[in-house]
């Protein structure tokens, strides 16, 4: 509990990483006297827990990421229902932890964090013989920070020219 009222700054409880953001400049902007309080390392330490923070959001929008390129694009159908399921447990991860801060974060390195989930993406296509799903991948970010975290939301397989769709199984 904060020991009086706050005439700005976000809430604790509305917007953690802003928060801890906001808690670690008034850390190192409080004059003190008393030289005892690890005022530097302390206000370090509140902005790595809201990094820590972004960092998980930042994650699980890669795992979306991943698997909506998997779904999209990949002719296999066995782990389709798998690809999913991670789908649904990284938007409750990020239903508990976005806030307004985190979503324009995401809304900023969604370029890179789409290019981030596609190169592994990339890489296991071909391992599993799926040049040309490989080939396809947009190589900018084609999903919304909506339609990644809309619970009834999954990209549809992209149509392949005739003779270059396989099931992604081993003969």
């Amino acid at each position: 509990m904060p020991d009086g009222p706050r005439p700005n700054g976000p809430n604790y409880d509305d917007d953690f990483y802003a928060w801890t953001q906001y808690q670690a400049q008034v850390l190192r902007e409080l004059r003190t006297h008393d030289n005892r309080f690890d005022r530097e390392n302390l206000a370090e330490e509140i902005e790595d827990l809201g990094r820590s923070h972004r960092d998980a959001v930042r994650s699980q929008f890669r795992r979306i990421l991943v698997h909506f390129l998997k779904l999209a694009h990949s002719p296999a159908r066995d782990p389709r229902a798998d690809w999913m399921d991670s789908i649904d447990d990284a938007r409750a991860e990020i239903e508990d932890k976005l806030t307004p801060t985190l979503r324009r974060d995401i809304d900023e390195t969604l370029p890179r964090l789409y290019a981030n989930a596609r190169k592994p993406v990339v890489r296991d296509l071909e391992k599993y013989g799926e040049h040309h799903a490989a080939a396809s991948l947009p190589v900018e970010c084609p999903y919304t920070i909506d339609e990644l975290l809309a619970d009834d939301f999954y990209p549809a397989p992209v149509s392949e020219p005739e003779n270059a769709a396989g099931t992604g199984e081993k003969e």
